[in-house]
């Protein structure tokens, strides 16, 4: 799928969510000419990978939430595979955090307290791939040590973002990766290799965070 064919789904899922964006002369969508602003790019499956949909948003000059979604099919098929998994796992999140239009039965919204703040938290579902979601029960303590992690930690007052990734292979090895803001965060990977993931199928489970300070 082209970078034109891209905007144009982007364009259009934003619009269903009664939120314009622009196009602008470098392949991104703005907000009034301004941030928050949102570009995709597709790179094709290769012999030994498969799709991999690429998502930045910018926030700021100098901040930027960066995702990738693989893609599994053949041609645009797979291209429209990964922009559901944006969908259902990212989109909802970045829609409610950097654009304040929220759907509440998408996520689970909170309130933490970090530090001498009080933060609005925006809690995506773990979503499965590589098996049925069903047959692979997401430990209830996953986000709880993610939440005693970052309650220790000191956040500077602006948005941050958590991605959570667990991939389990059919021969029972697991990988956990958590990244803080693009970044890995070792005190996170540290609180969930705690957790006792499932054991007995090929899948990849991931969950995204967004916080935001509270304004008083």
């Amino acid at each position: 799928m082209d970078s034109a064919a891209l905007q144009k789904y982007l364009l259009r899922l934003f619009e269903r969510h009664d939120v314009e964006l622009e196009e602008d002369e470098e392949d991104w969508l703005v907000t009034d000419g301004d941030f928050p602003a949102i570009r995709a790019n597709w790179t094709a499956a290769s012999a030994d990978a498969p799709g991999r949909l690429d998502i930045d948003i910018v926030i700021s000059e100098e901040r930027r939430i960066e995702e990738s979604f693989a893609g599994f099919g053949q041609g645009d098929a797979a291209c429209r595979d990964a922009l559901r998994a944006f969908e259902q796992n990212t989109f909802h999140l970045v829609l409610a955090a950097c654009w304040y239009v929220t759907d509440d039965r998408l996520m689970q919204i909170t309130a933490w307290d970090i530090g001498v703040r009080t933060w609005d938290v925006f809690i995506g579902p773990f979503t499965v791939r590589g098996a049925d979601e069903n047959t692979v029960p997401i430990p209830p303590g996953a986000m709880t040590s993610i939440e005693t992690a970052l309650k220790r930690e000191s956040l500077t007052p602006e948005l941050h973002w958590l991605r959570v990734i667990h991939r389990h292979d059919s021969h029972g090895d697991g990988r956990t990766d958590v990244l803080l803001d693009n970044e890995p965060w070792p005190a996170g990977l540290q609180a969930l290799n705690s957790v006792e993931w499932p054991s007995s199928h090929d899948y990849t489970a991931s969950a995204f965070v967004m916080l935001d300070v509270r304004d008083y």
